[in-house]
């Protein structure tokens, strides 16, 4: 869209501009979400009930260092966990795969929804920002799919496996609903990819000038407690899944200053050069 069409644009032309752009996001989520519901067994056997099986990757790596640090009561090495999965309602199972496909959409679409957002906003940019922000999609959504397996791989199986073994009786059988062991999967996943995304947002609140790394640096250490307090929300309630948790999330608050401190220096640099 050239800089004159984008000037000569009503507002009610930019809301009709951006109904578009959301039609066509949701048109994509759409049709990978029915690619997800034709693969059914490959989404739930595989992907969804995967991290309640002791065969999982994960708990063979922890049963491993658990050995190997002498440490040979531990749940990470069971053989199986002490809990059925079952649904209670009649359409249960069909809803469950409907959404659940909605949801799985939305993760493998997530680069052309971010795309759709990406070309609404970008007209409005100067030429220099939209150069400076090349890449962005496909760093946006590497971030995301790299928090999205942090919180399959990680945060998922901790929950899981803390939550399954937990007892206040021995009176108590635990038979989980369907329902609520995908919301533990869905909700880690989802949450840790946007949380992945924050050097991305730290970028773009720096390039309009809410955000400093003077800033950055000056409140780390209320961020250390955010983020310890974000940790225990998405894990469960022991210190070691916490830390596990907040390492990734500290770094990449580090990595967001640095982001920060370079857009800061080029955008200095740039006054620099026009002034002189």
């Amino acid at each position: 869209m050239a800089k004159k069409q984008l000037d000569e644009m009503s507002f009610l032309d930019h809301l009709e501009d951006l109904r578009w752009h959301l039609i066509r996001a949701t048109l994509g989520i759409l049709a990978a979400g029915i690619i997800a519901f034709m693969f059914k067994n490959f989404i739930f056997d595989t992907i969804i009930f995967g991290p309640t099986n002791m065969s999982f990757p994960t708990y063979k790596g922890l049963c491993s260092i658990s050995q190997f640090l002498g440490i040979n009561d531990t749940t990470f090495c069971a053989d199986k966990f002490p809990f059925v999965i079952q649904n209670r309602t009649v359409s249960g199972q069909f809803s469950l795969h409907i959404w659940t496909s909605i949801y799985a959409g939305f993760i493998v679409a997530f680069p052309y929804v971010l795309y759709q957002f990406w070309s609404f906003i970008s007209p409005g940019l100067k030429t220099t920002e939209r150069k400076s922000s090349r890449g962005f999609i496909i760093i946006a959504s590497f971030l995301f799919f790299l928090g999205v397996l942090f919180g399959y791989y990680i945060v998922t199986p901790l929950s899981i496996n803390f939550l399954a073994n937990y007892k206040i009786s021995e009176l108590i059988s635990n038979e989980f609903d369907a329902s609520s062991v995908i919301a533990i999967v869905r909700s880690s996943a989802i949450a840790s990819g946007f949380v992945f995304e924050l050097p991305i947002i730290i970028y773009f609140l720096t390039k309009i000038g809410l955000v400093t790394p003077q800033f950055l640096r000056k409140y780390r250490k209320y961020a250390l407690v955010i983020v310890l307090i974000l940790s225990a929300i998405i894990t469960p309630p022991d210190i070691a899944s916490q830390v596990i948790v907040a390492i990734p999330i500290l770094i990449l608050y580090q990595v967001s200053i640095y982001i920060s401190a370079v857009v800061v220096k080029n955008q200095k640099r740039k006054e620099s050069k026009v002034k002189s």
